[in-house]
């Protein structure tokens, strides 16, 4: 299932992450693992935001993939199924 993976960080986290080297280490190795599609990285509401779209082949890999983010980041994390336009043609379809 093509899955969306958004995060936030707090700045005092994320400055401390950022200068211990925490930060570069957690999203790359997100970005090993996930192989992600598509990813980005902004700002929300002041704070270090990033998404990730990656198939999720399994719902067990979610406690795997977010712990990093809780544990090294201090994240608030969502995940969100997403479709393509393909995938919402073919949902219509059937409706």
């Amino acid at each position: 299932m093509r899955m969306m993976l958004r995060w936030t960080t707090p700045v005092e986290r994320g400055n401390e992450a950022v200068d211990d080297g925490t930060m570069g280490k957690t999203i790359e190795g997100l970005m090993d693992r996930l192989k992600p599609e598509a990813a980005y990285f902004f700002t929300e509401a002041g704070e270090r935001a990033g998404m990730m779209v990656f198939d999720l082949a399994d719902p067990s890999q979610i406690p795997t993939i977010a712990e990093p983010l809780f544990h090294k980041l201090d994240a608030a994390v969502e995940f969100v199924p997403v479709l393509t336009p393909e995938d919402l043609k073919k949902g219509l379809q059937g409706a």
